[in-house]
């Protein structure tokens, strides 16, 4: 994936004024018009256009994909462009980054587009009690300076070559200064469609905008239409009959089905994302580090992959950096399944059998139940019994996840190997699914966020994965590709996001209708 290196960040300072503001490598002469319908799991009853609350594809593509807008975005390529910011400059020691934020810009509500926006909408991530994913980002910024209506200014408390990366952050959209509570209640961004309506958990429906600064590079339906269809089987049914035009997560049962329909396209790309299963690293028996080597020694990846993925992957080596990152440590050793090796870890443990509980739900991922019941019957004879409890898909992950003491969760990745280790291995981070904490992980993590040189970043980042499959509290049998299907009424470029799901979740702004 080629994508513009850290260190040409900094020595360019990007003037990513002069590429494409929506980053899409138009391949044909795309035209305004049309309905885009959606059908897409990841909702829930609970969704909001609050950012700081997203945590599934349905709101990432309401919000960034839709209504809101970054400061900068991950184009289609990996490579990084500006969005609310035209341009940017880092001093040498990646400390200091000024923003030149772009011009003629308004929200939905009239009001123009500035310096304040940037400042209020960030700082709410680090508000007391603030939960967001987002909140590590943040809290590395000391000071933001308005240098000007259209100039901000970041002073972080150690350098960082990733930082314009961050700020592509599908949690960091902006809202109007002053009217925050309020952009949040309606719906009120700068994105490419205004809401007309939105039944959380249910349905959205935007409008496209008039004279937008995006026009003729992105944003060609008339109208989006998104419904939540949590269900594998009634969305591909959805997509099959024609009620819906694309469709996430592909059901691979039935995929060979689609594949016989010359009216549906099977879109499949390679990216970060990785299906898991987090333990609560402060909870017993998943304290004990023998305990969690036990269980990754109870798992067969091989099948998971062949059996849940249906081949639409790969193994992964308990690291949630992934084929598509820079400094995948593609030598690593998976730990391979032996019952007899975590017997020997449970025994070094002082145990002699475990009982557990393992929640999952479809939310997690499809087949996550059936993922559980793989997990069950491979772990028995390590004399490991996995009592798996079958949680209700609406709720699971406000409900479930991050409470429950052992469940399943997936991950779409993230563009760097820092932004993946902030969001959810950092201490204290709100998203740090296994609550874990390890002083030698926690060290390098700093070390590798401030260091410039690829080649010392590389060496950093290839220990810190390697630590995380040996002593981390998280267990990540495969990646898994995004597949998604859309019908082939819809045009789209020659290369298709692979940072999220449906083209990073820019389908609205990138595809078309032919």
């Amino acid at each position: 994936m080629s994508r513009i290196s850290r260190r040409g960040l900094l020595k360019t300072g990007v003037a990513a004024g002069v590429l494409a503001a929506s980053g899409l490598p138009l391949m044909a002469a795309p035209k305004r018009g049309g309905k885009l319908v959606l059908g897409l799991a990841g909702a829930s009853t609970s969704d909001s256009f609050d950012s700081r609350t997203h945590s599934d594809t349905f709101m990432a593509i309401v919000g960034q994909g839709t209504v809101f807008d970054c400061l900068t975005e991950v184009a289609a390529d990996g490579s990084l462009v500006g969005e609310l910011a035209e341009s940017w400059e880092a001093s040498p020691d990646a400390r200091v980054w000024t923003f030149n934020l772009r011009k003629g810009v308004t929200f939905h509500n009239g009001k123009a587009f500035g310096a304040d926006d940037v400042i209020e909408s960030l700082n709410m991530h680090v508000e007391e009690g603030s939960k967001s994913a987002a909140k590590p980002i943040i809290s590395a910024i000391t000071e933001m300076k308005k240098l000007g209506e259209h100039q901000v200014q970041f002073t972080l408390g150690a350098g960082n070559a990733d930082f314009p990366y961050l700020m592509s952050d599908y949690h960091l959209l902006i809202y109007p200064a002053g009217q925050i509570e309020e952009a949040i209640a309606k719906g009120i961004g700068t994105g490419l469609y205004r809401v007309d309506s939105f039944d959380p958990g249910v349905r959205f429906v935007g409008k496209r905008v008039d004279s937008h600064y995006k026009d003729g590079r992105a944003g060609w339906f008339d109208e989006v239409e998104y419904i939540a269809i949590n269900d594998a089987n009634a969305r591909m049914n959805a997509l099959m009959t024609g009620q819906v035009n694309a469709a996430n997560r592909v059901d691979f049962k039935i995929e060979p089905l689609m594949k016989a329909n010359p009216q549906i396209e099977i879109v499949e790309v390679t990216g970060n994302r990785h299906y898991t299963f987090p333990m609560l690293t402060k909870v017993a028996p998943f304290d004990n580090v023998d305990v969690r080597i036990a269980l990754k020694h109870a798992i067969k990846r091989d099948e998971m992959v062949s059996k849940i993925l249906q081949g639409h992957g790969r193994v992964a080596y308990d690291t949630p950096i992934g084929p598509a990152n820079q400094y995948f440590h593609e030598d690593l050793e998976p730990i391979p399944y032996d019952p007899d090796k975590a017997k020997f870890h449970l025994k070094k443990a002082g145990y002699d059998r475990l009982d557990i509980d393992l929640s999952a739900s479809s939310a997690a991922f499809d087949g996550a139940v059936d993922a559980a019941q793989l997990y069950q019957a491979s772990a028995k004879p390590a004399g490991i019994n996995i009592n798996v409890v079958q949680e209700p898909a609406d709720g699971y992950w406000s409900n479930v996840w991050l409470k429950k003491p052992f469940c399943a969760a997936y991950w779409s990745g993230r563009a760097t190997e820092d932004w993946m280790f902030s969001t959810a291995y950092e201490a204290g981070a709100p998203w740090n699914d296994s609550q874990w904490d390890d002083p030698e992980f926690q060290d390098l993590l700093i070390k590798g966020r401030s260091e410039l040189d690829s080649e010392k970043r590389r060496e950093i980042y290839h220990r810190m994965q390697q630590i995380l499959r040996d002593r981390g509290g998280v267990i990540i049998p495969m990646y898994a590709n995004f597949v998604q299907a859309a019908s082939t009424a819809l045009g789209h470029a020659d290369q298709i996001g692979n940072i999220g799901e449906m083209d990073s979740v820019r389908i609205a702004e990138r595809w078309w209708m032919k």
